[in-house]
Parts: structure tokens; C-alpha cells; sequence
């Protein structure tokens, strides 16, 4: 089944930033890299929630992680295996990712995932939020 005219096949999309070309990864490397962005995200929610910042409840299907923002908000990030990137669904877009072998990079504005999902975040939260990967 072809995919939609408003998704080009991945070879027809722009490289994320200029000197920051898309790394191929195998399927093992990208369920693990991905695994640990959904893992740092799932770990900044416990530490709010701990810390009485915010409570976001988040709902997780495999690699579907769905962030319901106090006041109505949602967010959506999803990994696209076939792809080997990250979408993130917010307010005001949604954003595709890829791997750049330092960091998750957007093949349209060249943003970093982290950035991105701490802007959004922020926006609909009507508070400062910053996320981060998990330490190494």
C-alpha cells in the first residue's frame, strides 16, 4: 500500500539540519535509541510528579507514548520502525526525527527532539518544562 501523498517516502524528505545528515541505523540500534528517548520521558513525568511540578499522565502502547497535559493538552510520540524516527504529535505540529548519531534531529527544522518536546510541553503546560535524554 502506497504511502499518503502528505507523508513522503523518506528519501524525498529534506536531511535534518546542514551538516547534520541522518545516521542509517540497524533495526536493533534504532529500538534501543528509541526505547531510551521514550524511557527519558517517561523518568522527567515521575520526577515532576515526585517534585509536585506537574502531574502529566502519560499512556504507553509499545512504541506509542501518549502525555496528557493538565487542562486538556496532548501530546503524542511515536516511533516509526520502518522509518527509523520519532514523530511527535503536539498543538502546533508534528515533527518527524532522526537519528543523527549524537541526538534526534527534525527533518524539517533541523530542532532537536529534547527542545522540541520541552517547547511543546511548555506551551501547553503554561509552565517552564525542560526533558532531556537519560544519562549514559
Amino acid at each position: 500500500m502506497p504511502a499518503p501523498a502528505s507523508d513522503p517516502p523518506a528519501s524525498n524528505r529534506l536531511p535534518p539540519a546542514p551538516g547534520q545528515p541522518p545516521v542509517a541505523l540497524t533495526d536493533t540500534e534504532f529500538h534501543a535509541r528509541s526505547n531510551n528517548a521514550l524511557a527519558a520521558i517517561e523518568a522527567a513525568l515521575d520526577r515532576w510528579l515526585q517534585d509536585d511540578v506537574i502531574d502529566i499522565d502519560s499512556h504507553r502502547s509499545g512504541g506509542l507514548l501518549e502525555l496528557d497535559v493538565p487542562g486538556g493538552g496532548k501530546i503524542v510520540v511515536n516511533t516509526q520502525p520502518p522509518l527509523h524516527e520519532l514523530w511527535l504529535a503536539a498543538r502546533r505540529g508534528g515533527y518527524h526525527f532522526r537519528w543523527t548519531g549524537e541526538q534526534w534531529i527534525d527533518t524539517r527544522e533541523g530542532g532537536e527532539f529534547f527542545a522540541v518536546l520541552s517547547r511543546e510541553l511548555s506551551a501547553q503546560a503554561g509552565k517552564a518544562l525542560s526533558i532531556g535524554p537519560l544519562s549514559a
